[in-house]
């Protein structure tokens, strides 16, 4: 009888629903889970059947996902992970070098103190002492920053080095779920399991590069960088490696038997991020810190030497530049005493010609790259108003980054996360379906008993 048979069919597909509702409301704390569900359809009769159908059977399982909301979420990934990394080097380079007392102004500021006290007196021992102290404590304050500098540069050396395996290890975890999916489907089995986990791996590497991700028909993704290196093709995944060439870290992908270099500063994500800080803003703010010690302690050792500790006796160099040394960048000569300043332009005792051009140096102008020509006593405010500037447009960013990962996030949820409230609805529905076809079932079976009663 056509009523069991439909009735039947009601039943099981109200139980293949449960199935799914049951499902979504387990996963409904699984992070990365797409809620399913299933797509019922009319069974038409059969040809030359006067019949008003076959029941219902279950067409497919759906998998609620636009694949336009979880791009969006990626690349906010990408953003969001690229203004994170840097910002704690941001900050602690901008509160190390604005400390009223540890900044490179503080020292130079007490060193031409120091010599301008020392005009007072230019025979004595205690303030010529003083200039020396002075001018070693400034040393040792560039020295601080600049060593700073250098740890960060190791440090994020060492971060990117460390990002690389867990990246290749989701590339390859990519790959191999698109061969699982492929093989999986088209056995008629739901990859929706495998599909989240495939999304997961595309997040966490979204998060260290930007990406693109291409659908294929049989079910797999292709992922490339935002310039075009493919990442991931069906079941072949790229790797990525650094390389040092001339004492720099440089980016190379190989996928299958072709290596690309690659611009560590544009590949997006944490790594990119943290290539674009080294390029950037680490490696110039290096560069002018050294270019201010290098300037000020030539124009220092030159005066100097211009001038006389007694008459016919030239003085000598104060100030020792050495970028390659490994305990600083700048020291004063150990052999220099108080006796050694040569503030007389002629030799006189207590003249003091020389030790005023001397003082005069703090307001004459130096050449940095980053900022071009500035005065030595402001070069170190500029130099810091710039990092302070580069610090706040990135902290701006990140926070405009954040809003707009968790607007992604939360268009996602929309149309993709379980909503119990829903699933508790589908659950009551389901359940009245399927006990309405029982019913249903239970009638045909009276109906069946009483037509054999009729011929007994």
């Amino acid at each position: 009888m056509s009523i069991s048979y439909n009735a039947l069919s009601g039943a099981l597909a109200a139980q293949a629903a449960i199935n799914t509702v049951s499902q979504n409301i387990a996963n409904s704390q699984t992070r990365g889970y797409t809620r399913q569900g299933v797509l019922l359809q009319s069974i038409s009769s059969d040809p030359g059947v006067n019949s008003p159908g076959n029941g219902v059977q279950v067409g497919a399982l759906l998998r609620f996902s636009d694949s336009y909301k979880s791009q969006q979420m990626w690349r906010a990934n990408s953003d969001l992970g690229q203004r994170s990394q840097v910002q704690p080097y941001l900050t602690q380079l901008e509160k190390v070098m604005a400390d009223k007392t540890s900044s490179i102004s503080y020292g130079v500021d007490n060193f031409f103190k120091a010599l301008n006290a020392a005009a007072v007196d230019p025979t004595s021992t205690p303030l010529r002492q003083q200039v020396i102290t002075m001018a070693d404590s400034m040393s040792q304050q560039i020295n601080s920053i600049f060593n700073l500098t250098s740890t960060q540069r190791i440090s994020v050396d060492q971060q990117r080095t460390t990002m690389l395996p867990s990246l290749n290890q989701s590339l390859a975890g990519i790959a191999a779920l698109n061969k699982q999916i492929i093989q999986v489907g088209s056995a008629g089995t739901s990859t929706s399991g495998l599909i989240d986990q495939r999304e997961q791996l595309i997040d966490a590497v979204s998060a260290q590069v930007s990406v693109e991700v291409l659908n294929n028909p049989d079910g797999s993704l292709s992922v490339s960088l935002k310039s075009g290196q493919p990442l991931v093709v069906s079941d072949m995944a790229a790797k990525l490696s650094f390389d040092t060439v001339n004492a720099a870290q440089v980016l190379n992908l190989t996928f299958g038997e072709t290596t690309f270099k690659l611009d560590d500063t544009k590949v997006g994500g944490q790594l990119g991020g943290l290539g674009d800080f080294l390029a950037n803003t680490l490696q110039p703010l290096q560069l002018s810190i050294s270019e201010i010690a290098k300037q000020m302690s030539d124009m220092v050792n030159a005066q100097l030497k211009l001038g006389q500790t007694a008459p016919g006796v030239p003085g000598k160099e104060l100030f020792v530049f050495n970028p390659a040394s490994a305990t600083g960048l700048l020291e004063i000569d150990p052999t220099f005493k108080a006796a050694d300043l040569a503030f007389s332009s002629d030799g006189t005792p207590g003249d003091s010609g020389n030790l005023q051009l001397l003082v005069d140096i703090k307001s004459k102008p130096i050449t940095l790259t980053s900022l071009g020509k500035v005065l030595l006593n402001d070069a170190d405010t500029q130099v810091v108003g710039k990092l302070a500037v580069d610090s706040q447009q990135n902290q701006a960013l990140l926070k405009t980054a954040t809003t707009i990962r968790q607007q992604s996030e939360d268009d996602w949820k929309s149309t993709s996360a379980v909503n119990r409230d829903e699933e508790a609805i589908n659950l009551i529905e389901y359940q009245n379906m399927y006990q309405a076809n029982m019913k249903v079932i239970s009638v045909a079976n009276n109906l069946f008993d009483a037509t054999l009663q009729m011929f007994n």
